[in-house]
């Protein structure tokens, strides 16, 4: 659906350049939404804004539903923005007109009738929840009946592509979570691609499919967000798994309770199902060996549940290894803490 190939981004001249993104490639699958996420200054707004060619690259191709927009004319470039919807951090709306001419603005820009407008609007208004709003301004709304506002408008030309620029770090926890349900909502019910470029692991974890990590421009891990949640293995993205378990000193410790012969901390990943079994009972039972729990997690990553322990296992050591190999016949991701 969405291809950057080798997409490189430089602001400035000479020795005063400074490339935002770096040959980048990245590919987004029809139907799905998508993450990025990196600390500031990573080029993540850059990213984005070249997606629909706000910003043109200064090299590389952006290919959207199978047209390559770098190499379009002005006019054509128009057109195929038609198909690509964008909201942003701070709403972008209007002051000066209500909800309903907000989210009519694109439509008659359009040119298109009345009353299809009319029909349009209503439809959207009542999508996102805004019905007893639709006279009011911007000034008179809440952060996230603003955005709600930005979503209806973004949706209004029937794009096949959504792309949310930080669409929720203005807004409370319980707000964000308000619309990440409805962009869940509108992806689910529509197909639509979304990407969401995000700081917040949190974000990525509620509604994402798949993640790009970026840092310094450039692409530093990819996946599926519960491969690269579950198991981090670039530095950067640990650093935002540590922040959202906000596991820091608890690990350190449980690290250190390592011990040789008589004791092992081990940390266990269940997925799926298997995070409501008693794997974990059931197999000491089996060998013999004894347990602490000395740091646990129950949660789920889009609709998926997991589960992370950190266990000390005490016995043995030909009892804690057979608990181990045991655990990991299991489909249990088992991971020794040295």
């Amino acid at each position: 659906m969405i291809e950057l190939k080798q997409l490189t981004k430089r602001y400035g001249q000479g020795a005063k350049a400074t490339e935002a993104l770096s040959g980048l490639n990245l590919s987004i699958h029809k139907g799905e939404i998508f993450g990025v996420i990196g600390h500031s200054g990573a080029g993540k707004s850059t990213l984005i804004r070249c997606m629909n060619l706000l910003e043109r690259p200064t090299s590389g191709e952006v290919w959207v539903g199978g047209v390559n927009l770098t190499g379009l004319s002005k006019q054509r470039l128009q057109n195929e923005r038609r198909k690509i919807g964008m909201i942003f951090q701070h709403f972008n709306l209007l002051s000066s007109a209500t909800v309903y001419d907000n989210i009519a603005f694109p439509l008659r820009l359009a040119r298109k009738g009345k009353a299809e407008v009319e029909a349009k609007v209503n439809e959207l208004i009542a999508l996102v929840g805004l019905e007893a709003h639709c006279n009011k301004y911007p000034a008179q709304l809440s952060g996230g009946q603003k955005q709600r506002v930005g979503i209806a408008r973004a949706l209004a030309s029937d794009p096949q592509v959504l792309l949310c620029d930080e669409a929720t770090s203005a807004l409370d926890p319980q707000t964000t979570d308000s619309i990440l349900k409805l962009l869940l909502d509108i992806n689910q019910k529509f197909n639509l691609t979304i990407v969401l470029i995000t700081h917040e692991m949190h974000v990525i974890q509620s509604i994402c499919d798949r993640v790009a990590v970026i840092h310094q421009g450039g692409i530093v891990e990819e996946g599926a967000v519960t491969d690269v949640f579950l198991k981090p293995q670039h530095p950067v993205t640990k650093d935002f798994v540590r922040g959202e378990q906000s596991q820091g000193e608890p690990l350190e410790l449980a690290a250190q309770a390592s011990g040789t012969g008589s004791a092992q901390a081990v940390k266990i990943t269940f997925l799926g199902s298997k995070t409501y079994e008693s794997i974990l009972s059931r197999t000491v039972r089996e060998t013999g060996a004894d347990f602490a729990i000395l740091q646990g997690t129950i949660s789920t990553i889009k609709d998926t549940p997991y589960g992370q322990l950190i266990v000390r296992f005490e016995g043995g050591r030909e009892q804690i290894d057979a608990t181990l190999a045991k655990l990991s016949e299991q489909g249990l991701d088992v991971e020794v803490m040295n």
